[in-house]
């Protein structure tokens, strides 16, 4: 069975974020476990653009900070790194978010050093899945002696939830993620490109920040949720269905989530977890907005209305009055489908990847009902 640990947190004060860690690695075996003096250990964080850390679009700085200090007093060696998503001017915005999110002062105050995956190279891999074209991930998660994900707790627009499982997909490099999500517009098989680096990589341990949290429009456009918790396993699977019940989600609603479970990633049976720390039972949090793809409903209505319901799903609008037009969502787009100048879309070459959604740094890119009749579908089935 696998074991999860949920502990309450409820800042990011530096003394009580290390030490609720401390508590709950001690519960799965002790630091001793996982790293040893000299390691060079990798934190993988989830910094998906240039965002600061209150936003909570990004593994918050001080719990990155915390980690840093737990993993130096052990004399390791301590990697902060990610991809972010998006281009402007072909260019991944990783070096910016590295300096806005804060994570380039705490590796200056703290002697940690910043591996940019777009920059440190790659190593080929061929993938499991069906997915024939062999696959470039970032040089850093093989060199690393020890990685660990720090993912954060958010919803996902296009994905329904982003947590451990996903936060992967920042270890392939650069423009090379939008080449993906071309080759896998459906979450299921985007699914199975997720896995398919989980396979090839070998992290040991999964440290949700979950202090703040993004709820609605993640995994950039929500809204903080202020959720207290700091959630661990060497489970991804196991430590995203708990994280994903706490928000009042299902891995049956998560179509990522459930490829994980076919693909045996890890435990999914919330009845084979272990839940302990600070809870020994799976805390619900009140009033979580869940993002509008969301169907949490499903089983209570046919099948048929599902798919009247899935046909008028929402799509991309841009609203030009908040856009600023540095054409990230243009420059991101894996398919081309949206205009330079007037930022119009071409739904006949969309594939709703969401990307141009998930990487406005602006709001920009807002999510709307097809249709007026849409709209009291699913707005009815939401209540």
């Amino acid at each position: 069975m696998s074991k999860v640990i949920v502990q309450e947190c409820k800042n990011y004060e530096l003394e009580n974020v290390i030490e609720k860690i401390n508590s709950a690695v001690e519960i799965l075996g002790g630091w001793d476990k996982y790293v040893k003096p000299q390691d060079k250990v990798l934190l993988k964080v989830n910094l998906i653009g240039p965002l600061t850390s209150d936003t909570a679009a990004v593994t918050h700085s001080e719990f990155v900070r915390a980690m840093v200090r737990i993993l130096k007093d052990r004399n390791c060696e301590v990697w902060i790194g990610d991809s972010s998503g998006g281009a402007i001017a072909g260019i991944a915005p990783t070096a910016q978010g590295f300096k806005v999110s804060g994570y380039e002062k705490v590796a200056e105050e703290e002697g940690a050093k910043i591996k940019n995956f777009d920059r440190e190279g790659v190593v080929a891999v061929q993938p499991e899945s069906r997915c024939e074209e062999t696959m470039y991930i970032a040089k850093p998660m093989f060199d690393a002696d020890v990685v660990i994900n720090l993912p954060k707790l958010k919803t996902h627009s296009a994905q329904i939830f982003s947590g451990a499982v996903k936060n992967v997909f920042g270890c392939i490099p650069g423009l090379r993620k939008a080449k993906y999500h071309k080759m896998a517009p459906d979450s299921s098989s985007f699914g199975e490109i997720i896995c398919d680096i989980h396979r090839a990589t070998k992290i040991q341990l999964h440290i949700m920040d979950g202090i703040l949290a993004m709820q609605g429009e993640g995994p950039t456009a929500g809204t903080v949720y202020q959720a207290n918790k700091i959630i661990v396993s060497e489970d991804p699977l196991a430590l995203d269905a708990v994280a994903a019940k706490m928000v009042g989600m299902d891995i049956e609603n998560i179509p990522i989530l459930e490829t994980a479970r076919r693909r045996n990633l890890g435990e999914s049976f919330i009845k084979n977890i272990i839940v302990a720390g600070d809870y020994e039972q799976i805390p619900r949090l009140d009033s979580f907005k869940l993002p509008k793809r969301f169907r949490g409903a499903k089983k209570r209505y046919s099948k048929v209305l599902v798919k009247v319901i899935d046909f008028f799903n929402t799509r991309p609008e841009i609203n030009p009055d908040k856009c600023k037009k540095c054409n990230m969502c243009v420059e991101s787009c894996p398919v081309q489908a949206i205009d330079k100048e007037t930022k119009n879309i071409d739904y006949n070459a969309c594939i709703e990847c969401m990307c141009c959604h998930e990487l406005c740094m602006f709001k920009a890119v807002e999510l709307k009902n097809r249709n007026k009749v849409a709209g009291l579908i699913s707005g009815f089935f939401r209540k």
